[in-house]
């Protein structure tokens, strides 16, 4: 099968390639576990954080993508034959233990054994993959599969991040970036709470433009106030300086979401401007999203049905996915990027 690997650690600059097409055997499903034929994977900010090294694979090479959406065409020992031929998702949750004192709280996404997809095992950017039974998602039909691909991470941690702000009817909610999640949580806060005012930071006017055009109330550049103190930020940037900016503009009591894998080390130097009374005091939050449960995903895929809530993407070729990966380093993105494997 036709695979993309992650062979080394470096900077997504266009210098070098830092994933090579290859050819590897097609894997066989183990007890517990199935096959799936894949059709498309998305391409997540989180993988730039493994390449880059903030989020380093314990091996490598190592296949990365965890947005996958595929068809089971191969059952391991002990696998009900139902799930023959089904349509499913795999996230970022490839596994956790199930029994230590995090698995019980229904925190397996804090999990010590959790797993990732694409990081700590092979995942979506190849023709085939395998995962536990316990941790695929059907998926139900009638939806594109390339639409549905971006749920299975930008919009479950999104999901959680903004479960993580507590808000109440009539809150204001502040999203630092606008990537492919936070896209995805603004259509959520509408279908969950309506009268919510969401303001928008983003770097460029032409984002923030488009924020306005979704449906957000106000949007902004970090270095501008919003215009009154929010209850909750939700921060999705790579950079510590909008951490900074977010708790500047909380109320009193008011929190801050970081839900990022990782952040720059070329920007560390703006905690520096870190200062107690203006950032943290008045029982200011900050609390950070880590990983997700299946539940979480379960729960956006059901909320994204019923708003409907659905991105626009784009398609690229599997051979295409450094190429991809470097125009989502750039930003400003409108569409999430899906690469296309394989048609249904």
């Amino acid at each position: 099968m036709r695979a993309m690997c992650l062979e080394r650690i470096g900077p997504i600059d266009g210098r070098e390639r830092l994933l090579e097409l290859r050819d590897r055997p097609v894997p066989e499903p183990a007890a517990g576990r199935v096959r799936l034929r894949v059709l498309v994977c998305g391409v997540c900010h989180t993988e730039l954080d493994e390449i880059e090294g903030r989020t380093r694979p314990p091996r490598l090479p190592v296949v990365p993508g965890h947005q996958v959406v595929g068809v089971v065409d191969a059952l391991g020992a002990g696998v009900d034959r139902t799930w023959w031929g089904r349509r499913v998702g795999v996230a970022w949750i490839h596994g956790a233990c199930g029994s230590c004192p995090a698995c019980r709280r229904g925190e397996e996404n804090l999990c010590p054994d959790f797993v990732a997809t694409g990081r700590d095992v092979d995942g979506g950017y190849a023709e085939a993959m395998v995962a536990p039974v316990a941790f695929v998602h059907p998926l139900p039909d009638g939806l594109d599969e390339a639409r549905v691909a971006p749920l299975l991470c930008a919009g479950a941690v999104g999901g959680r991040a903004l479960q993580r702000c507590g808000l109440q009817d009539g809150d204001r909610l502040g999203l630092s970036g606008f990537g492919a999640s936070a896209q995805l949580v603004l259509p959520l806060v509408r279908h969950l709470r309506r009268d919510v005012h969401v303001h928008v930071f983003a770097r460029r006017p032409a984002t923030r433009q488009w924020a306005l055009e979704m449906g957000a109330d106000s949007a902004g550049s970090f270095d501008d106030a919003p215009p009154f103190p929010l209850d909750a930020v939700i921060d999705t940037t790579p950079a510590w300086k909008p951490v900074l900016r977010s708790l500047e503009s909380l109320r009193p009591g008011g929190r801050l979401v970081v839900n990022a894998i990782g952040k720059e080390e070329a920007d560390r130097a703006a905690l520096l401007g870190l200062d107690y009374c203006r950032h943290l005091w008045l029982e200011k939050h900050l609390i950070s999203v880590a990983n997700v449960t299946r539940a979480d995903v379960e729960g956006f895929l059901r909320a994204a049905l019923e708003a409907p809530i659905l991105p626009r993407v784009e398609e690229w070729a599997l051979e295409e996915a450094d190429a991809a990966l470097r125009s989502l380093r750039g930003g400003g993105v409108k569409r999430a990027k899906v690469l296309r494997i394989a048609s249904p």
